[in-house]
C-alpha cells in the first residue's frame, strides 16, 4: 500500500509558476506509475500529467508543465509555468501498480489534493 501527500499549492497570479511535490510512502515507489489529475468546482476529475520511464501530458498542459520524479526521495513533482486562470483546481496526487494511464480508473492510492488558484 502507498500513502501520498500533496503540497506546494497555493495563489499565483496569471503566467507565473508553481511546483506541486507528492511524497510516497509505502510499497516501492520506483514500481509505480505516478499521476497528477486535477479538479475544479462542479467539473469532474480530469488528467493533468503521469510519468514510470516516459512522460506523458494532457493536451491542455503541454509545453507549460513538466512531471518529474526522484526515486530516492520517494517523490513526484508537477513543474507548472505560464499558468492560467483555467488551472485552478485542487491538485491531487495518484499512484498505479502498473499501467502508465491518464484513466483515473487505472489508479490505486491518491492524495489529499492540495488548492491550486490562479488569479487574473
Amino acid at each position: 500500500q502507498v500513502q501520498l501527500v500533496e503540497s506546494g499549492g497555493g495563489l499565483v497570479q496569471a503566467g507565473g509558476s508553481l511546483r506541486l511535490s507528492c511524497a510516497a510512502s509505502g510499497r516501492t515507489f520506483s514500481s509505480y506509475a505516478m499521476g497528477w489529475f486535477r479538479q475544479a468546482p462542479g467539473k469532474e476529475r480530469e488528467f493533468v500529467a503521469a510519468i514510470r520511464r516516459i512522460t506523458y501530458y494532457a493536451d491542455s498542459v503541454k509545453g507549460r508543465f513538466t512531471i518529474s520524479r526522484d526515486n530516492a526521495k520517494n517523490t513526484v513533482y508537477l513543474q507548472m509555468n505560464s499558468l492560467k486562470p483555467e488551472d485552478t483546481a485542487v491538485y491531487y496526487c495518484a499512484a498505479n501498480g502498473r499501467l502508465l494511464s491518464s484513466r483515473s480508473s487505472e489508479y490505486d492510492y491518491w492524495g489529499q489534493g492540495t488548492q491550486v488558484t490562479v488569479s487574473s
